[in-house]
C-alpha cells in the first residue's frame, strides 16, 4: 500500500499498523523500515522512538486478503490450481504445467517478471513440496529458484528455522536449545522434539520433505463458469468419473450457451478424501461448447488421474473462454451449399494426446529460396493470401539439408542423364528445366552470388526427384557446380 505524496514525506520510512485490541503494532515495513530495524510486530510506540517521522498508514486486512485472492485467480494462467497464502503468498500447483511456459525455471522468471511490470515485488521458488517451496521462496537467496526432485533436503539444510513456518514462540525456543538452521534440526532425533517443543516442529519438517502430505485448496474466481457436483459415497473407478464428466460438461456448456461464449480451456478438479486435488487439463483450437466433444477429451486423460483412497467432489472450471456466436447450418441437401466438413474437434483430440505443438500445418512465407519458403503454423489458422504459384510445382517433401549427388549432364543448362544417391545410380527418363534460383541479398553477405538451377526429373522406374547444380555452368563465381538432390514428387 502507499500513502498519498501529502501523508508520505519522501524517504520516510513507511509502515502500515493493525489494532490487536489492546495496542497498535506494525502489521509490515517498507525496505526503507527494515533498513532501520523495524519489523512487523513491533509495537508502534516502540517504532516511533526508533525513528522519528514515520510515515504510517492503517493496515486493511479485508482489503489485503481480497487483494490476494485476485491475484491468485491471476495466476491460473500459469497452473489450473492456486491458493492464496495470507498474508503475502500464493501457492502455485504446476505439477505436469511448467513445459506449457518453457520449464519450471522459464515460468518462474516470467511470473516474477509480469508481477514487476504490475509493480508487485515478489520472489517465486518451484519444489517438490509447498513447504519446501515456501521456506526458499522467502528465505533463499535468489529471486526465482527451482529445486530440482528429491533434492529439498538439501536445499533447506542451510535455511534459518523459521523457514519451516514455525510460530514465533517456537523458533524463540528452538533457538535458545541451540538450533539456528533446517539442517541441524532435520538431524536431531524426533522424540526429544516433540517432548521439548511439541508437534508442531516435526509436523513441519515432515510437510517440508515430504513424508507428510499438505494439501492445498484451490481458488476460483467467482466469475469463471464452472460446476462442482459431490459424491454421498466416494468414487474410484473411470467409468463413474465418466458419468460425472458428461454431467459437468452439460452444465457448463449450458451456462457457456447462456454467456455467447466458448470454451477454450477447461480444468477439471478432483477432490480426494485425503485433501489432494488431482487435475486434467486440455484445451481447443477454436472455441467450443460441444458437449460430446469436450468429454471426450476429457475422458481420453482419465488414465492419469490417480484416485487415491476416493474422490469426493469433482469441479469444472473454464478458465479460458472466448466469444462464440451461433451460425446458421448450409442446407444438407445440395451438396455444392453444403459446409465444408469441421475438423476442428479432430485437431483438439490429435493436441490433447500428442502436444499442441505438434498438430500444425504448412503455410506458404514470402521467399523464393525454397527452404524457407515454408513455416508451421497452428493447424486451423486461415490462409493467407499468399500460396504457391501453380506454375512451378514444388515437391511434398524436402530434404534438410539437400544431399549431394554424383550427376552427368552437359554445360550449361541441359538436365543429367544420370545421378548417382546413396550408391544408387538412377537413370533420368524425363527431366524439366532449369528453373533458376537465386540467393536472398539482404540474409547473409554474398547469397546474391550463389545460383541453383532446379531440374524435376523422373528416372526408369517412375520415381520423381528435384535436384539442382549450384551454378549457372557459366560463370566461375556463381557455383562449384556440385549437384544436390533437394526434395521427392
Amino acid at each position: 500500500m502507499a500513502l498519498p505524496k501529502e501523508a508520505h514525506p519522501e524517504g520516510a520510512p513507511l509502515v502500515t499498523v493493525l489494532h490487536d485490541g489492546r495496542r497498535r503494532v506494525l502489521a509490515a515495513v517498507d525496505a526503507a523500515g527494515a533498513a532501520s530495524g523495524l519489523h512487523g510486530g513491533m509495537v508502534l510506540a516502540q517504532a516511533q522512538a526508533m525513528v522519528p517521522g514515520l510515515a504510517i498508514h492503517d493496515a486493511d486486512p479485508a482489503g489485503d486478503a481480497e487483494a490476494l485472492r485476485r491475484l491468485a485467480g491471476w495466476c491460473l494462467r500459469y497452473a489450473p490450481l492456486v491458493a492464496a497464502d495470507p498474508p503475502d503468498g500464493v501457492w502455485l500447483d504446476v505439477s505436469g504445467c511448467a513445459h506449457l511456459h518453457g520449464g519450471e525455471t522459464a515460468l518462474l522468471r516470467d511470473l516474477v517478471c509480469r508481477l514487476a511490470a504490475q509493480g508487485l515485488a515478489s520472489r517465486a521458488a518451484v519444489a517438490d513440496t509447498p513447504g519446501a517451496a515456501h521456506a526458499v521462496a522467502r528465505f533463499g537467496d535468489a529471486v526465482t529458484a527451482a529445486v530440482a526432485g528429491g533434492e529439498q533436503a538439501a536445499a533447506l539444510a542451510e535455511l534459518p528455522i523459521e523457514a519451516l513456518r514455525l510460530t514465533p514462540e517456537t523458533a524463540a525456543g528452538l533457538r535458545l536449545l541451540g538450533f539456528e538452521r533446517v539442517g541441524h534440526l532435520a538431524a536431531t532425533p524426533r522424540a526429544p522434539l516433540v517432548r521439548r517443543c511439541g508437534t508442531e516442529v516435526v509436523r513441519r519438517l515432515d510437510q517440508a520433505s515430504g513424508a507428510v502430505f499438505e494439501p492445498i485448496a484451490p481458488e476460483v474466481p467467482p466469475t469463471l463458469v464452472q460446476a462442482r457436483l459431490g459424491f454421498v459415497e466416494p468414487l474410484l473407478t473411470a467409468e463413474a468419473f465418466s458419468g460425472v464428466i458428461a454431467r459437468l460438461v452439460g452444465v457448463v456448456c449450458e451456462a457457456l450457451e447462456k454467456a455467447g461464449q466458448g470454451a477454450r480451456r477447461l480444468d477439471l478438479l478432483f477432490e480426494r478424501v485425503d485433501g489432494a486435488v488431482p487435475a486434467i487439463r486440455i484445451g481447443t483450437a477454436r472455441p467450443s461448447r460441444d458437449a460430446q466433444h469436450l468429454a471426450r477429451m476429457l475422458d481420453e486423460r482419465l488414465e492419469r488421474i490417480d484416485p487415491g483412497l476416493g474422490v469426493e467432489a469433482m469441479r469444472l472450471v473454464v478458465p479460458q473462454a472466448d466469444p462464440l456466436a451461433y451460425a446458421q447450418a448450409a442446407a444438407r441437401l445440395n451438396r455444392e451449399d453444403a459446409a465444408p466438413p469441421d475438423i476442428a474437434p479432430l485437431v483438439d483430440r490429435l493436441g490433447n494426446r500428442l502436444g499442441a505443438e505438434r498438430v500444425y500445418r504448412s503455410a506458404p512465407v514470402e521467399s523464393d529460396v525454397p527452404e524457407r519458403s515454408v513455416r508451421r503454423v497452428p493447424a486451423l489458422m486461415p490462409p493467407g493470401r499468399r500460396g504457391w504459384p501453380a506454375s512451378l510445382p514444388r515437391p511434398v517433401r524436402l530434404l534438410d539439408p539437400p544431399q549431394p549427388v554424383e550427376a552427368m549432364a552437359l554445360l550449361p543448362d541441359h538436365p543429367p542423364v544420370a545421378f548417382t544417391w546413396r550408391r544408387i545410380r538412377h537413370r533420368v527418363r524425363r527431366a524439366d528445366g532449369p528453373e533458376r534460383i537465386a540467393g536472398e541479398w539482404w540474409k547473409r553477405d554474398g547469397e546474391m552470388r550463389s545460383v541453383r538451377d532446379y531440374f524435376r526429373v523422373e528416372d526408369q522406374e517412375g520415381r520423381r526427384f528435384w535436384i539442382f547444380r549450384r551454378g549457372d555452368g557459366v560463370d566461375a563465381w556463381s557455383g562449384d557446380l556440385r549437384w544436390f538432390l533437394h526434395g521427392f514428387f
